[in-house]
């Protein structure tokens, strides 16, 4: 019955996402932002459930398994960063995709305002194809573990079974099929989760009861984490800060961004502020409380992969079709950020990176499938876990791409050069925060993002006082 239930879902997850092809205009712009014909709640339902992945089925429930309460300050740091970006960036984004006709979120951080910065672009696209097919293979592993735990099959089956799926609705309609198949596929996410806090609360006895069980393991309800770079209020103060930069990263994200370029009209932004938000906050409410539940049933931490908490529990406490059900909800959102990545990525191969734009249709689709099976690779690779992968790949595109974009909202042209310095150096910095070891105190992208701000700071007075150098931006 579990099985029965779980293809139940698939199947119209596939359906819906082929049914795409009869909109289908057989041009690039159709294929990657839909002709920016999408209306303000389905642009809000892909978006975030394209935002919550398996990362936050698997990777979030694993981290709040094993922080405990603490893991709250991750949820409110990330929203509120998530919320000052939308108030920041997402509507001009909207309305510079429109002036400049660009198709990719790289293309359109690249001509600006009239800029046009070759290089730059190119560069970009490499380090974005590097990431997102991390990414990517990031959820595909999810959908394995999954797999894993519930049916016994291979780690490796899920993600074949994932990335064939994703291919076939990307083959068919591009990133109109990905978003009608998010806004179903939100809809089984939070029904999922929903149904697993409502059950497992009851069969705790209450919310209470409940507390009081998981006040028994020790630290569980400590309101911060023990490894904090400053000790007591502020560290804690750091620890949210920190998290509120996660969620500001979302602005650097081409496979959210690129949703946003997809709407009507810049002007309906309100409304998908509103269908995203709501939605957002409950799930990911949802989310911490469930974590926190599987610690009450699983109680031995040491026992299991940690990332495997919420399909374990969902066995222990769900009858098979609801079990089912639960399975759906995790491959629902492994499969909801995958197509995105992957054709975020054939943007930046086609678009951003090859001197000629591709123009024939089966030429971008056939980029596709090669994306797939790269993304594929990836994950039959990859030893790190979903959280560390997701967080790496999330940072990394955050520390490279949102410094550039806050000074271009904020009205500077830096030159293409300048550009290119904050790029790397926030990439750099990132990366290098990680292999110090600190990203579990203060997550890496806050680093990354203020030291490209800081470079374009000391660029910006190094050009003042040097008005020989200075680097003229190369107009269309």
């Amino acid at each position: 019955m579990t099985l029965i239930g779980f293809a139940f879902f698939l199947l119209i997850f596939v359906v819906v996402g082929l049914s795409a092809i009869r909109k289908s205009r057989g041009h690039r712009q159709d294929y990657y932002v839909a002709s920016r014909s999408m209306s303000a709640w389905l642009v809000g339902l892909s978006a975030v459930a394209t935002n919550n992945s398996g990362y936050m089925f698997i990777g979030v429930i694993g981290y709040t398994y094993a922080t405990g309460l603490a893991s709250v300050w991750l949820m409110v740091g990330w929203i509120l960063g998530d919320f000052l970006a939308s108030l920041l960036i997402h509507r001009r984004i909207r309305e510079h995709a429109e002036v400049s006709g660009e198709v990719s979120y790289l293309g359109l951080l690249s001509h600006w305002g009239g800029v046009r910065y070759k290089i730059f672009q190119r560069i970009a696209a490499v380090i974005s194809m590097v990431l997102l097919l991390a990414y990517a293979g990031a959820q595909l592993v999810a959908g394995g573990k999954a797999l894993h735990v519930l049916f016994d099959w291979p780690l490796w089956s899920g993600a074949v079974l994932g990335s064939i799926l994703v291919a076939a609705y990307c083959f068919a309609g591009g990133i109109r099929a990905s978003i009608w198949t998010d806004a179903v596929q939100s809809v089984v996410m939070i029904t999922a989760m929903a149904a697993l806090l409502l059950v497992a609360t009851a069969n705790a006895g209450g919310v209470e009861a409940a507390v009081e069980q998981m006040d028994r393991v020790q630290g569980f309800m400590d309101w911060f984490p023990k490894d904090l770079v400053l000790p007591g209020i502020m560290g804690g103060v750091l620890f949210a800060l920190s998290w509120m930069f996660a969620g500001l990263s979302v602005a650097g994200q081409p496979h959210i961004m690129i949703r946003f370029m997809t709407l009507k009209h810049p002007q309906q932004m309100n409304w998908v502020r509103v269908w995203y938000y709501s939605w957002f906050g409950l799930f990911y409410a949802m989310t911490t409380a469930v974590g926190m539940l599987c610690r009450i049933y699983l109680p031995d931490a040491g026992s299991f992969d940690q990332e495997l908490a919420l399909p374990i529990m969902a066995q222990k406490l769900f009858p098979p079709v609801l079990v089912g059900l639960v399975l759906a909800g995790i491959f629902a959102a492994t499969l909801s950020t995958a197509d995105s990545l992957i054709l975020s990525c054939s943007s930046a191969f086609t678009h951003d990176l090859l001197p000629h734009r591709i123009e024939n249709l089966k030429l971008l689709k056939l980029t596709t499938i090669c994306m797939t099976i790269l993304a594929l690779f990836w994950a039959l690779t990859n030893s790190q876990s979903v959280f560390a992968l997701v967080i790496l790949a999330w940072s990394g595109m955050a520390s490279a791409y949102v410094p550039l974009l806050l000074v271009w909202v904020m009205g500077r042209k830096p030159s293409q050069g300048l550009a290119i310095g904050m790029m790397i150096s926030g990439l750099l910095a990132a990366l290098f925060w990680r292999w110090l070891g600190w990203q579990d105190a203060v997550y890496e992208g806050m680093p990354g993002i203020l030291c490209g701000l800081s470079i374009y700071v000391i660029g910006t007075f190094w050009t003042k006082f040097n008005p020989i150098q200075v680097e003229t931006p190369e107009l269309d």
